[in-house]
């Protein structure tokens, strides 16, 4: 029977954590959950630890130092493969990914290697977002997939799912983002490595509660790595 593990990495999302591991325990979905915090100055990584003492699905790997969105999902990646798990799924941790789309996810999976949750496919959405940050996205979206050629609507999007299979030969080791431009790295080398990538909707939710993880740098970074892409193509 396949096998699931949820990846939620969290920095500073100590209002948060129980409340979204509430929404995933009440789903009853056979999956177990690792929360990768970085060494949270707000106590998350104790509520985490509190949480896991309670609920044997629940595990916590702590890390020493922020150490950056693509590093936290690459350890997850290993930690999913070692333990010989069917399949891994990303979200955040501030409520914008909403966990009810999991069983989506994992139907999804049937028939594909990755799954990207877009907000810009028919019936998905962006919720509480002002226009400008809309338009941001939107354009960032547009930016990536003329350059890197990926035929997808939301390559920057963070709620994903994988089969560990395609992790396991992917080359995950000699990636070079760390910020949000993971999300677009991954993608590419799954869409470019012949595997199959789907597409299904989902609603973004603009996060209840704590500060958005989005620097100057980690766009920066982004702008950057499309074009490092096409150069590697």
């Amino acid at each position: 029977m396949p096998s699931t593990l949820l990846l939620i990495p969290t920095y500073n999302e100590r209002d948060n954590v129980s409340l979204i591991a509430e929404k995933i325990l009440a789903l009853n979905l056979e999956l177990d959950v690792l929360f990768i915090d970085d060494n949270s100055p707000d106590g998350t990584g104790e509520v985490l630890d509190q949480l896991a003492a309670e609920h044997s699905c629940i595990n916590v790997l702590h890390r020493s130092e922020k150490g950056g969105l693509g590093n936290a999902y690459r350890e997850g990646f290993a930690y999913s493969l070692e333990r010989g798990n069917t399949y891994t799924i990303c979200m955040d941790a501030d409520l914008s990914h909403n966990p009810s789309d999991l069983s989506r996810f994992l139907k999804s999976l049937e028939e594909a290697d990755l799954v990207s949750g877009s907000r810009y496919l028919k019936d998905g959405g962006i919720l509480y977002w002002p226009f400008r940050r809309k338009l941001l996205s939107r354009g960032a979206a547009l930016y990536t997939r003329l350059i890197t050629r990926m035929p997808l609507t939301d390559p920057t999007g963070g709620f994903n799912a994988y089969r560990n299979e395609m992790l396991a030969a992917l080359p995950l080791s000699e990636m070079t983002s760390n910020g949000y431009s993971f999300q677009i790295e991954m993608k590419h080398l799954a869409w470019s490595g012949g595997y199959r990538v789907k597409e299904i909707p989902i609603i973004f939710t603009e996060r209840r509660s704590g500060k958005s993880k989005m620097s100057p740098g980690i766009i920066h970074e982004a702008v950057w790595l499309v074009w490092k892409i096409l150069l590697k193509r």
